[in-house]
């Protein structure tokens, strides 16, 4: 998943984009509201970790901004404060969860993940098609009981697809879902991994669940619970 972190504090900020990249999300990390607004407003996110204490712009107004800009992905909050007062007023602006500085960067995982399933109609850690299910804490799958030998890419691909079944999914989106940067991103890159991922899939009775719509993208046909 493309996740947006807004932290002032560089080695807190750092510290994130490391941890989450290494849990197999496509991380930007940005210091200030600004510059937030701006990766908003150019790129497609699945979900934001805003820090209130931001310089300039606050975190509330951060949110306030992106909500009346129609971003409708899910927000998580981090805050040094602890009253209630401050974690009520952020839910009203329009965050979906908070975790309150200092924290266990499970605990923060464990939300973020929460939030990403919820916000794709999800409500267990697993996502079935047919004979394919996905485990999204482990980032594995299985066909037919058997578990397949995906690389991290083809995961990446394969979670984003199921996670948006029935609907079509661009190749810049799922560009996005692997490269952070602009300069990055090759659209025949993604042709090949989705070759390869179709031949890993197709172990069973004709399953084919990933269909080209030509000059659109991607639709994976297999409704997912």
């Amino acid at each position: 998943m493309k996740l947006l972190v807004v932290e002032d504090e560089a080695l807190l900020r750092h510290h994130l984009y490391t941890r989450l990249t290494e849990s197999g999300h496509v991380v930007e990390a940005v210091a200030n509201a600004e510059e937030a607004l701006y990766q908003a407003s150019q790129y497609n996110h699945d979900l934001a970790v805003v820090d209130l204490g931001l310089p300039g712009m606050g975190g509330l107004e951060l949110i306030r901004r992106l909500r009346a800009d129609g971003k409708a992905f899910p927000v998580l909050i981090l805050t040094a404060r602890g009253n209630w007062q401050d974690k009520v007023e952020g839910l009203a602006t329009g965050a979906d969860d908070y975790v309150v500085k200092p924290f266990q960067f499970e605990e923060l995982e464990a939300r973020l993940n929460a939030l990403l399933r919820r916000s794709s109609g999800f409500i267990q850690s697993t996502i079935v098609a047919g004979p394919l299910l996905l485990d999204l804490n482990r980032k594995q799958a299985s066909l037919d009981e058997q578990l397949l030998a995906l690389t991290a890419y083809e995961y990446r691909i394969l979670e984003y697809l199921m996670r948006h079944h029935q609907q079509v999914v661009a190749k810049d989106r799922l560009m996005e879902q692997l490269y952070p940067d602009d300069d990055e991103r090759d659209p025949n890159v993604i042709e090949v991994l989705v070759g390869r991922l179709r031949r890993k899939l197709e172990g069973t009775q004709g399953f084919k669940p990933i269909e080209t719509v030509r000059g659109l993208g991607y639709l994976f046909t297999e409704r997912c619970k």
